[in-house]
């Protein structure tokens, strides 16, 4: 938790291209700062950000979060149109100048089984998704949905997709994790530093076994490498064409 906190300082005074961080028992850290939610949170708030976005990265998968480390049974009071709204922009910006795909195409997953069938599983579907995903639409994102989340994931929908955003937590890294097997990266979307960690916990139940897979923590380090030197190419392409002469 020093070393993490050294490390946002550091970053701050931008002695750092970028930070990849390490799982973390929660329980742990808050016997030292009751309010530490996780990494996510504390770097939003060391860097003035509102908001940001956790973003689930593998080589076929990009899963963005509406909610993060919430209950469940807080999950359908905490969304709104305008935070649905709100998460899909911040995934399309980082489509677009992180991953460099210029025209996203972003999937938006309902909450209730079914999506709500019509209104017969819960309403949030139609009162607050179907909604958010038509006022993207008008701002010229391509977003659609809400799809019902097993069937997206089950009959590969996923993969006509640049990114998926999940309602809440498990509805998105349950499939992640089990499509993406070792490799998978958490990246925090939306912030001016670039932070990427292991999609894994602490893993106590392997401790000093020697059979831990490093490859979570290989590919955040190249991907850190990645999104700094694309977001660099795009700011300069950015600042290029804002210097043009105009005619």
């Amino acid at each position: 938790f020093l070393s993490f906190k050294r490390a946002i300082e550091d970053a701050q005074h931008e002695e750092l291209d970028a930070l990849v961080t390490l799982p973390v028992d929660k329980a742990t850290v808050q016997l030292h700062d009751a309010d530490f939610t996780g990494h996510t949170e504390v770097l939003g708030k060391a860097f003035g950000v509102e908001d940001n976005l956790m973003m689930m990265v593998s080589d076929e998968l990009r899963v963005g979060l509406v909610t993060n480390h919430l209950p469940v049974q807080e999950v359908a009071r905490n969304l709104s149109v305008q935070r649905i709204v709100q998460k899909v922009l911040m995934m399309e910006t980082s489509l677009r100048r992180d991953f460099d795909i210029p025209r996203p195409l972003i999937a938006v997953l309902g909450l209730n089984p079914h999506a709500g069938d019509k209104g017969l599983l819960g309403n949030e579907e139609q009162e607050v998704i179907r909604p958010a995903v038509e006022a993207l639409q008008q701002k010229g994102v391509m977003a659609e949905g809400p799809y019902p989340a097993d069937g997206y994931f089950g009959s590969l929908t996923f993969r006509k997709f640049h990114g998926t955003v999940a309602m809440y937590h498990d509805q998105g890294l349950i499939p992640f994790k089990l499509l993406a097997g070792f490799g998978g990266i958490n990246f925090t979307a939306a912030m001016p530093f670039v932070r990427t960690s292991p999609d894994h916990g602490v893993a106590y139940d392997i401790a000093g076994k020697g059979v831990a897979d490093p490859e979570s923590f290989r590919k955040a380090i190249y991907l850190a490498m990645d999104i700094v030197r694309t977001r660099r190419e795009n700011e300069a392409l950015e600042a290029t064409a804002l210097d043009a002469p105009k005619h």
